[in-house]
């Protein structure tokens, strides 16, 4: 790992142990106007966040969940390099006290994610990756192994709620997999995949915050993912994304082909 990755990701898993670890299991739930929990913890890792990462790239703005919707738009409207933040992802579990939540953090530059951290502070692990240079986990190398499981030997993580309720259906019905989990923080979820601890994911809609670091995390440690529309699962839009991966290449093929997910042409 580069000393600027390694910078950031010690400044990040500081400010993390400081500041949001003494709030779990203390503080309480409060919904948005979109039915999702917020936590005073969110908003004061938002906040603290911030203030560290002006202070070392004083020329870069944040994008942050915890923003308002407009102020989102206003900051992806520009071409400006922009860090984007989930301060809490998992809210539900942290606020319940399940010991399952993440902070994300992406550096998005010229339309692409280039440095992603995904932090685990219960478990104490830091998945990070950088454009092109690979993928680590507490600064040792992350690379996604071949499996040699049948798509029916896996173990999934799959979000039942956000996909189309015929496409639910059907997986509830057959169970194409071994046996399946749903976890509570995307990020992590997909950082979990890149090591190996599930072989397939599947999620209808997710945030650019919840998925920016990780999908980089899953492509550098050599594991897969696309959406259901078969695009590139990044997208610097507000709009949700779906996501489908896999940690090997033929469990991918054969979890696409369930999935009809098309095919390229050619």
């Amino acid at each position: 790992m580069d000393t600027e990755l390694a910078k950031l990701q010690q400044c990040l898993t500081d400010t993390v142990q400081l500041h949001l670890m003494p709030l779990f299991k203390t503080v309480s739930r409060q919904y948005k106007h979109d039915g999702s929990i917020v936590t005073v913890a969110d908003k004061l890792m938002q906040q603290n966040i911030t203030e560290v990462l002006k202070r070392d790239f004083p020329d870069i703005k944040l994008l942050g969940e915890e923003m308002s919707a407009d102020e989102q738009a206003e900051l992806l409207a520009s071409n400006d390099s922009l860090w984007c933040l989930d301060p809490i992802d998992g809210t539900s579990n942290f606020a319940s006290g399940m010991p399952f939540f993440s902070i994300s953090l992406a550096l998005i530059e010229n339309g692409e994610v280039t440095l992603g951290l995904v932090y685990d502070p219960v478990m104490k692990e830091c998945f990070a990756a950088k454009k092109g240079a690979g993928a680590w986990l507490n600064g040792q190398p992350l690379k996604a192994e071949i499996s040699g499981l049948a798509l029916s030997q896996t173990l999934a993580i799959i979000d039942f709620k956000r996909l189309p309720k015929t496409l639910a259906q059907r997986l509830v019905d057959e169970k194409p997999y071994g046996s399946q989990r749903s976890l509570g923080s995307i990020a992590l979820e997909l950082c979990w995949l890149a090591a190996g601890r599930a072989q397939l994911y599947l999620h209808g809609r997710q945030q650019m915050w919840d998925y920016a670091a990780a999908q980089l995390i899953v492509k550098e440690a050599g594991a897969f993912a696309c959406t259901l529309d078969n695009e590139v699962v990044f997208s610097r839009s507000l709009s949700p994304r779906s996501t489908c991966a896999a940690s090997d290449e033929n469990l991918f093929a054969a979890w696409r082909d369930y999935l009809h997910v098309p095919r390229c042409d050619g």
